[in-house]
């Protein structure tokens, strides 16, 4: 049994394993499946049995460009049942239904006092492991979720809500936190470039702040996905310019705000020509330090803001579930692709290279629980 002090911890009626599956890093894109010990919990931590995890844009690029140590266990969209709970813990027990965070900042340090979350050194510190460095965890079959985490980063799953769409809240955190810096105004004409997963939750959420939302990507599949989800002003940027599009929408002034929800940094200048004079551009997937080609005279003369926004907000975690929890989207729609964890490193493959009809792809160590 992989449970530290195990006569002081609170188990579930099944028998934990001493060892579980788990999708490890350990290079440049090096994944294998492996076989692993289930971590064992403190007594203010609780051990996770996975159900659900979504792949996100920065496992890959973690994976892609190794800029973090290997061996490790990568994957924090993670909802699952609590299998343990250490002999502290007092407002979870075995068996119940929750999804995780893996960042929670200390709210106190002068990012904190500030708001800028994200750069807090405790928000840094990953709270969330199956393993090895702390890296998120939820490509395997358990987690260990640290004591921070457990206390304001832990989150109950209502009945008649999904593992599935449990799994979106933190991604949809950190969409309701670009939104917040766009600082969107209703009647406001938004573009978004890039309709995957994230580009429609963008999407989405710009249209409930109160926006008219202009909607392009290269693939038509992905435009027809967005309509679904009542996204219909689009443009097919394999057939039409973006730019001249929306300025025939808005009198040959531009979109008051454009956001830019794919990592190609060529298309900054696309985003910065679409907005008017005294627009503001969101750059939401940018990731990787490098260098980018700009026109500087349209921040400068024309005005134009150039916005930021990285990972979650501690402000916004109330909202991002509710939005999640009472299914003001159908979250699970936007799931294209669902593999067990066997088929992990396929499933990453997937993610890595997407095609026209692949949008969401989540990981399932667990399928037995509720669905």
């Amino acid at each position: 049994m992989a449970i530290a002090e195990q006569p002081t911890s609170k188990l579930t009626s099944h028998t934990i394993p001493s060892k579980m599956l788990a999708a490890v890093y350990r290079g440049v894109n090096d994944v294998r499946l492996e076989t692993v010990p289930v971590p064992e919990i403190s007594p203010g931590e609780i051990l996770l049995k996975v159900h659900t995890c979504g792949i996100c844009g920065t496992d890959l690029k973690k994976i892609a460009t190794g800029s973090h140590s290997a061996p490790r266990i990568f994957g924090h969209e993670t909802s699952g049942t609590i299998a343990a709970v250490g002999r502290d813990v007092k407002n979870f027990s075995p068996g119940d239904r929750v999804m995780v965070f893996h960042h929670i900042p200390c709210g106190e340090c002068y990012y904190c006092r500030n708001k800028t979350f994200a750069q807090c050194e405790t928000y840094k510190k990953v709270g969330c492991t199956a393993g090895f460095e702390p890296s998120g965890g939820g490509f395997a079959e358990y987690v260990r979720v640290m004591d921070w985490i457990v206390r304001k980063g832990t989150v109950r799953i209502p009945d008649g809500t999904s593992f599935e769409q449990a799994s979106f809240v933190e991604p949809v955190n950190t969409c309701l936190k670009g939104i917040e810096r766009l600082a969107i105004r209703p009647g406001e004409t938004v573009l978004v470039i890039g309709q995957g997963p994230i580009g429609i939750l963008l999407s989405a959420l710009a249209k409930r702040a109160g926006a008219r939302v202009i909607t392009s990507d290269l693939y038509t599949q992905r435009l027809t996905i967005s309509k679904a989800f009542g996204l219909n002003n689009s443009v097919d940027a394999s057939v039409q310019d973006p730019v001249r599009f929306v300025r025939e929408q808005t009198e040959n002034r531009g979109a008051d705000a454009s956001i830019l929800a794919v990592g190609s940094n060529s298309l900054i200048r696309t985003a910065m020509d679409a907005v008017r004079p005294g627009g503001r551009v969101l750059l939401f997937a940018q990731t990787q330090h490098s260098d980018a080609i700009f026109d500087p005279a349209a921040v400068c003369m024309d005005e134009k803001s150039l916005i930021g926004s990285y990972s979650a907000s501690i402000d916004l975690q109330d909202e991002s579930v509710r939005f999640v929890m009472h299914r003001e989207m159908d979250l699970e729609k936007l799931i294209s692709h669902r593999f067990p964890l066997e088929r992990a490193v396929e499933a990453l493959n997937l993610a890595a290279h997407p095609q026209p009809d692949s949008m969401k792809i989540v990981i399932q160590p667990s399928q037995k629980g509720q669905q």
